[in-house]
């Protein structure tokens, strides 16, 4: 599986958690969103010929910068620093299991 599949999958999940995160917000639409893009994440992430458990690792790995770049970019969080060094840990942890293959 290439890296880019998971990057596609990671921006449909914490996409779909951001429109969901907008339609708690009062837009409805957002629930709409969310409910297409996890459904397409489901598909994606449930391929048979994919191994998804072996890439588990590296995928916890994309999830968090890519959920961490768009809480940034989208809801201007910014994240304290406990959060970056267990963030670095998550990345570190990831790549041990990626090139332990």
């Amino acid at each position: 599986m290439h890296i880019w599949w998971l990057v596609v999958a990671a921006l449909l999940e914490v996409g779909g958690i951001a429109a969901m995160r907008v339609g708690l917000r009062g837009r409805a639409w957002g629930y709409l969103f969310a409910a297409i893009l996890l459904l397409l994440y489901g598909f994606l992430v449930n391929q048979p010929r994919l191994a998804f458990g072996q890439l588990l690792g590296l995928y916890v790995v994309v999830f968090f910068l890519i959920s961490q770049l768009l809480a940034f970019g989208l809801f201007s969080e910014r994240p304290p620093w406990a959060l970056l060094l267990g963030g670095g840990l998550i990345v570190a942890g990831g790549l041990v299991i990626h090139f332990n293959q």
